[in-house]
């Protein structure tokens, strides 16, 4: 009997749950590739302009800071339609996956950078000064020292951002991208097909618990190392 219902489940909604599972896949993979190509180096930048660092400047640091802060102050759906212009004026469009791509990555490059400055504020200054003292370039230091010694907090943080990330393309349906969520609101909830809103939400929980424990392990791995 329960067979029977799952078969007849999917037969239904197999299509439309997988179609919206590959649109989470890519909302999620794009954004946070660019997110990290551009919340690294402003991780990197907020620890070495502050106080005491190779690269202090107390004016850079600040606007960093304001702006980070300012961004991450906006709830994600609000930035979702606050952006809209702007990106309709970067990619052509303001709907579909291309449309929330360039939203996702404005609320989590901030988070990102965020996150970087933490993991490597993180690392033992006794290091860094040793490798100052040799004097080694600021840049190896950057590359070859701190992030090579932040490896398992980056790999954390970034999961932690790979979560939250997930969690924003849910509200993306709100500009027709797709992805679990909008199926989880447009079917489960404004259709009262509460099954598909069910199997949408155990496939988010099953996708960040094996993401979660992907990067455990990984961090586990490189403290080994």
């Amino acid at each position: 009997m329960i067979i029977s219902k799952v078969i007849a489940f999917f037969d239904k909604w197999g299509d439309v749950i997988w179609e919206a599972t590959l649109e989470t896949f890519q909302m999620g993979s794009i954004s946070l590739i660019i997110s990290v190509i551009i919340g690294l180096p402003l991780g990197i930048l907020l620890v070495l302009t502050r106080p005491g660092k190779s690269l202090e400047n107390k004016y850079i640091h600040f606007l960093l800071n304001i702006l980070i802060n300012i961004i991450r102050s906006i709830p994600f759906i609000i930035l979702l339609f606050l952006l809209l212009p702007f990106t309709k004026f970067i990619v052509g469009t303001s709907i579909g996956v291309k449309g929330v791509i360039v939203p996702l990555v404005v609320y989590t490059a901030p988070y990102i950078a965020r996150l970087m400055e933490s993991a490597l504020l993180e690392v033992n200054r006794g290091i860094l000064e040793a490798y100052e003292a040799m004097g080694i370039k600021t840049k190896d230091i950057i590359w070859h020292v701190m992030v090579r010694e932040a490896r398992p907090s980056i790999i954390l943080a970034l999961t932690i951002a790979i979560i939250g990330l997930i969690g924003a393309t849910a509200m993306a349906g709100l500009v027709g991208a797709g992805g679990l969520g909008d199926v989880a609101y447009r079917f489960g909830h404004l259709r009262y097909e509460l099954d598909v809103m069910y199997v949408s939400i155990v496939l988010l929980v099953v996708l960040i618990q094996v993401i979660q424990s992907i990067g455990n392990h990984l961090a586990a791995l490189l403290k080994k190392d």
